[in-house]
Formats: structure tokens, sequence, C-alpha cells
């Protein structure tokens, strides 16, 4: 079977929830097809063989285009001159369609698997293309919901209720974008069931949609004690992107005073890349650290006695949440940090949303040893529901399916 992926960005190395979930499966169709990928490339992300040779080995061709740039004017003007969401414009090239049409005109493929809504305007190209092929349309989050969940906590605040504007604006626009590229597909997959209650909303099941969870290596986080990092509480995530910046601000300003009174020895560390200024004012608060880049993300979670998950706004799945439970860590949650999971409160981790009771719970496991050794245990066995070698045969059932049609 022959297998075209089109990624948003290089998904090697495999650092964040995108670049994560689009590397294991590729490794897990590796093992049964021929999987060719075409993806944007970021600045700074390399193609030089030493640089992503685990990928280039699971790959039998890998062609890149350079992630297009927009200046604000540029965008401003696609705002208000076209229907479609700000996503629809976000990779949109030329030159990827030039390379995508080429591709298809010589790769014969079966399924050509679009990963994320950032790349759904390349659907009709592909129709074009490959009229052969059929259309996997994997949608990492459900959009129409997360930009919904953003316009109402920015509404909450008075100084954000510029971007509680343009979000409200989104919604009407992604709404009408999600529920075309997910009807216009052969196959829809979401990463939760939640996510796909929200898609079977736009399409009224017009399109079959089936929830693939998010997948990772469970072994890898799995560490020796001498490769820890020791940290008393650990977040991670891409530190540019909104719901990770929100979750990390509402911590800091409604659950860490609390802690810091409690307990002024504490340190709370913030592992990931490209710190957004809205958390510059952190620098200067004592106990609390801003990693920036880390060529690891593992050896913070194995030095870590709690890992929070803070979310008020999101939507899919967080895979930092099996990251941490792989590694055999206590968590503490809000409801939507753990949306999507079937987990229960003090079973596999803590759930709360009120920032005093956020912050008793993390005080409370801190203080309790033995409290964190039960939940970790807990949480590393549910883990392992989630390794590629579990999830991503899911796909091959879809694709089996569609090629019997």
């Amino acid at each position: 079977m022959k297998v075209l992926l089109l990624t948003p960005q290089l998904p090697y190395p495999p650092h964040q929830g995108t670049s994560l979930r689009n590397f294991y499966i590729i490794r897990g169709l590796a093992q049964a097809c021929e999987v060719s990928l075409l993806s944007f490339l970021e600045p700074g992300q390399s193609v030089a063989d030493e640089q992503i040779a685990p990928l280039a080995e699971l790959c039998h061709t890998i062609e890149t285009v350079p992630v297009p740039q927009r200046t604000t004017g540029k965008r401003l003007y696609q705002l208000l001159a076209t229907r479609r969401p700000d996503m629809a414009h976000r990779l949109f090239s030329p030159a990827f369609n030039v390379r995508l049409l080429h591709m298809l005109q010589t790769g014969n493929y079966d399924i050509v698997q679009i990963e994320g809504i950032e790349l759904a305007r390349y659907l009709p190209v592909i129709r074009h293309g490959s009229p052969r092929s059929k259309i996997v349309f994997d949608d990492h989050n459900a959009e129409t919901e997360l930009q919904r969940r953003n316009f109402l906590t920015d509404l909450r605040q008075p100084r954000r209720w510029v971007a509680a504007a343009y979000s409200a604006e989104q919604v009407r626009r992604l709404r009408r974008f999600e529920r075309w590229i997910c009807r216009q597909a052969d196959w829809v997959t979401a990463v939760s069931h939640p996510d796909k209650t929200h898609l079977e909303k736009l399409t009224n099941g017009q399109t079959p949609i089936t929830v693939i969870p998010n997948s990772l290596d469970v072994q890898q986080f799995q560490l020796e004690e001498t490769e820890a990092v020791p940290n008393d509480i650990v977040f991670s995530g891409k530190m540019d992107y909104r719901p990770n910046v929100d979750a990390v601000l509402w911590f800091v300003d409604e659950v860490w005073p609390h802690i810091w009174r409690e307990r002024p020895s504490t340190t709370f560390t913030i592992v990931g890349q490209k710190p957004h200024a809205r958390l510059d004012r952190l620098r200067h608060e004592p106990g609390i650290t801003l990693t920036g880049w880390v060529e690891r993300v593992a050896p913070y979670l194995a030095g870590a006695k709690v890992f929070v998950l803070p979310f008020r706004v999101g939507s899919g799945t967080r895979l930092k949440l099996i990251e941490a439970m792989a590694a055999g860590k206590a968590l503490v949650s809000t409801a939507v940090g753990a949306e999507g999971f079937p987990v229960e409160h003090n079973r596999e981790l803590l759930l709360v949303d009120d920032g005093v009771e956020m912050a008793t719970a993390v005080l409370h496991l801190l203080n309790h040893p033995e409290a964190r050794k039960r939940l970790g245990q807990a949480a590393q066995q549910f883990a392992q529901q989630y390794d590629w070698r579990v999830v991503v045969p899911k796909f091959l059932e879809i694709y089996g399916q569609l090629l019997a049609r």
C-alpha cells in the first residue's frame, strides 16, 4: 500500500504535539506501507541526512517546501477580503501546490492523508491530481470548538476583548471551513471522543469519523534516576501556543501564590520552545524557570514530583499528559486538560478546576511521597494503551475499508 502524508512541519525531531503525532503515525505505517512525505519546512529545520536519519529510514520519499511568510498587512488583507478562516491561509503555498501535483502524478498513491486543518485547502488539488486516491483527513483539533473556547475565555477579561472579537469571527469562518473539509474527505479521524462529537455535529454524519488518539513511544519516558533533572512542579509544551500560554498564566496568577505561601522553597519549571512575550513577566518570579527550547523533555518529566495541566481552553487531547504518565508522574489537571481521556479523579490523577483547590492538590502531593507513588504507578499503567504500536494500526484498518469500497 502506498501512502502520502502531508504535514505542516517536518515531523523530526518530534518535540511537540503535532510533530509527535505525525512522527509516530509514520513510524507505525512504515511497518506495513510504503510511506512518502510532503512537508513544510520551518525556519531552523533541516533535511540534512544526519539531522533526520530516523525519519528518512521510515520514508520512501521526503519532499519539503519552506513555510510561506505572511506579513501583518497580508494577514489583514486576507481577513478582510476573503471568507476563509485565518488557519486556511497560514500554510497555503503555490510552491507546495506544484510539488504536491508532481508527487500525485508520479506516485500512484492509494491513500493521501492530510494532517491538520492548515493543509485542508490542498484537498481539491489531491482530487484533481490523483482521482483514484482515497483521502483521509486527520483533524488534530476540533478547531471550531477550540476557537469558541478561546472566545469565551477572552470575553471574561476586558483587556482581551480585541482577541475575543477576533475569535468570534474565526468561529463563524471555521465552522463553515471545517464542515467543508470533513464532508469532502473520504474518512475523518479525530484524536478524542469529544472531538468526534463536535465534528459529527458539523457534518451530520455524512463522512465516517473514527477516534485515533495521539500516541508515542512509552518506553522513551521511563528513564533512569541519573538522567533526571530535579524539579518540584513541571509544565511542558510549545510556549507560543495560545492554550499553553493561557494555562501557565492562570496557574501562576491563581494557583502559584497559594503554593509559594505554604512552601516557599517550591520550584515551577515551564519546559518548552518559543516562550511568548506574555510570559516575560514570569522570568523575574522567584522559583519559576522558563527553559525555552530543550533537546529532550523526558529528563524534566523524570525529575518532576508533580506535573500540572492547568488548561482552561483547548480541544483534542494533550500528548503531554501521556508523556508525564509514561514517566510515572503524579498529575494534577483541570477537566479541560484531561479531556478526551477516560481518567477518573484520584485514580490516575487529580482533577480540579478551582485555583485554590489545585494549589491544595499540588501541595498534598509535594508533601506526601506515597500519594505521588500511587498515582504515578496508576498513570504509567494507563499510558500503555497509547503506545504507537497499539494505536497506529487503527489507520491501517481504515485504509483497508476505504480500498475495499
